[in-house]
Parts: C-alpha cells; sequence; structure tokens
C-alpha cells in the first residue's frame, strides 16, 4: 500500500473505480470492546438490564450497521453483504464484553469497513442500553483483525 486510493492526482477525495478489478470471495473480521463497572456487566450476563436483551439488540443493531455502511462512510461502496456475523464474549475478568464481527462478500472490493462498521455500532448499542446504570463505559481496541481476499491477498494482524 504506497499510496491513498481515495484522492486523485489533484487531491481531490473520489470513489475508487472499481469496475475492472476482479469478483472474489473478501472476508473481513473486526474486533473491539467495551469496558464498564462489574454491575453493568452482572446486568448483562443475567438478562437484567431495564431495556432488555442487550446483547441480542447489539448483534441485530451491529448486522444491520454492516448493510448501512456506505450510507455511513462517504466513499464506501455499497456492497451485496453475502453474510455478516456478530458474536460477543464475556470477560468478567477484565469487566469488559468483546465484540467480534465478520462480513463477507463476493465482489471487487473488501468488507473491512462493513466488519468494523459493525464492530463500532454493536458496542454503541450496548453503550446505549446501559448508560442508565454505567456512563462510564469506555469503547477501546476496535481494530481489524483479518481480510482475506483481492489483489493485496491476506492480513492478519
Amino acid at each position: 500500500m504506497s499510496e491513498l486510493t481515495h484522492f486523485d492526482a489533484q487531491g481531490q477525495a473520489h470513489m475508487v473505480d472499481v469496475a475492472q478489478k476482479a469478483q472474489t470471495h473478501r472476508v473481513a473480521v473486526a474486533q473491539g470492546r467495551i469496558r464498564m463497572q462489574a454491575h453493568t456487566l452482572e446486568l448483562i450476563t443475567h438478562g437484567q438490564a431495564q431495556k432488555g436483551d442487550v446483547l441480542g439488540v447489539a448483534r441485530l443493531a451491529g448486522i444491520m450497521a454492516a448493510k448501512k455502511t456506505s450510507d455511513l462512510i462517504p466513499l464506501c461502496h455499497p456492497l451485496a453483504l453475502t453474510r455478516v456475523s456478530v458474536s460477543f464474549e464475556l470477560e468478567p475478568d477484565h469487566q469488559c464484553v468483546v465484540c467480534q464481527a465478520q462480513a463477507e462478500t463476493l465482489g471487487p472490493t473488501g468488507v473491512e469497513m462493513e466488519a468494523l462498521t459493525a464492530v463500532q455500532l454493536a458496542l454503541l448499542t450496548i453503550y446505549d442500553m446501559c448508560k442508565a446504570v454505567d456512563r462510564s463505559m469506555t469503547i477501546t481496541d476496535v481494530k481489524l483483525l483479518e481480510k482475506h481476499g483481492g489483489k493485496s491477498g491476506s492480513f492478519v494482524a
């Protein structure tokens, strides 16, 4: 990656032309975490949050977010996603919930932004659903773990 592809020769932002790129199976996995008070994690763990099933709603929010990525990020292409999954792992020792999202497509451009967007919105949904009891929650460590497919090949963090 030697140049920024979203700028033309004059330095103007533009959408990258992917018409000539190969249609390949593309996969991206992203992850992030939300740290919280122990009591907040207990409410989530036992399904006692006042607003309901926190992780179930956050999973749906993440999936919906992946599908709407091109509406949120100006130069992203709208993609026909073939799969989006969002999962959570509770880490009581670290007082956090870890979210992982995987996005897949068969197309000419990658799905990294979709996976990253899914993670962010899922974690923001957890914050929204639990903020009444814990406004100190912190979203951290959002990153791309891996991507596969396309001309640049695979990346594993």
